[in-house]
């Protein structure tokens, strides 16, 4: 890969972090080269992009491509490739800001304060009936996908006294899990848990994973968070098993179509927290991706592979 220069920010708006406040970051840590925000259109005099999505200018212009996001199942990886372009992606900035959203919801969904929320609006002093509130101690959560997302959020589960097991490809010990099921046996996974928790990525292995068999076979009591990707869950199936009282409700930051269309009947459940992708926001992003970025200028302008490198 060619040294690198210039580096452009793609201005691609304020989620998950303010692209000049990155570049601007990158440009405090590093005065050897010059970190820019510009327009996809307006990289030919750039060596690199830090950039949200895939355009199409890219495969012309810049000899790599850095995503802030860990999925890149919408990047034309193979266009990539044949154009020589080298793309890495953002896997372990927001494990930890994701783990801490998703401990969020569980206890959330524990103790009913999204109700809570609402009776608020209403000007309700209403308690929820004592039986409907429960200690996330006393319960199991599996999570389904065990690298650096579901490695964070199974260490601050087990920190609040859940057992919890897991779902991978392969055998995970060192989590402190009390069993890893193989995926291929998701439904017996998920049958004994209060919690079901999704941060596996999308391939083509994990599209619709979470279909109604996956949803049958899960406790009438329990409920499923999802902070992967939305297609992991098939969406129609998760409806009709919370219209049907097969699962107690839900708590969803990824959706198959985004934004979530308003005539979606999951807005107006009372039984389904809804938050719009942003379980890995926090005012500390833009500094994780610095990190990132800063470690793979440095390793390209030595002549060694960047971390986290797809093509």
């Amino acid at each position: 890969m060619p040294d690198v220069n210039r580096v452009a920010v793609h201005d691609w708006g304020a989620h998950p972090c303010y692209p000049r406040a990155l570049a601007d970051e990158l440009a405090a840590r590093d005065d050897a080269r010059d970190y820019v925000v510009r327009d996809a259109d307006a990289l030919t005099d750039c060596d690199a992009v830090v950039t949200l999505d895939h355009h199409d200018e890219y495969l012309d212009d810049v000899s790599w491509v850095h995503s802030v996001r860990a999925g890149y199942d919408d990047y034309p990886l193979d266009a990539y490739d044949d154009a020589g372009v080298a793309f890495t992606n953002s896997t372990g900035v927001a494990g930890d800001l994701v783990g801490e959203t998703a401990l969020g919801l569980l206890l959330t969904l524990a103790k009913g304060l999204h109700r809570y929320r609402d009776h608020q609006r209403d000007g309700r002093w209403e308690r929820l009936p004592v039986e409907r509130a429960f200690e996330l101690a006393r319960s199991t959560v599996c999570v389904v996908g065990l690298g650096n997302l579901g490695g964070s959020v199974v260490s601050r589960a087990n920190a609040l006294g859940a057992r919890v097991t897991g779902v991978d490809v392969r055998p995970v010990s060192q989590l402190g899990l009390e069993r890893v099921h193989d995926v291929s046996r998701v439904e017996a996974a998920v049958a004994d848990a209060r919690f079901v928790v999704l941060t596996t990525p999308l391939t083509d292995d994990t599209r619709g994973l979470v279909d109604a068999d996956v949803l049958a076979a899960m406790r009438e009591d329990a409920y499923l968070v999802n902070v992967s990707r939305g297609e992991v869950v098939d969406e129609p199936a998760l409806v009709a098993a919370l219209e049907s009282g097969e699962i107690a409700g839900a708590a969803l930051d990824v959706f198959a179509d985004e934004p979530l269309p308003d005539d979606s009947p999951l807005w107006a459940r009372d039984d389904v927290l809804v938050t719009p992708h942003a379980a890995a926001q926090a005012d500390t992003y833009r500094v994780h991706l610095a990190d990132l970025v800063e470690t793979n200028v440095s390793l390209v302008a030595a002549d060694r592979d960047p971390w986290n490198r797809v093509v």
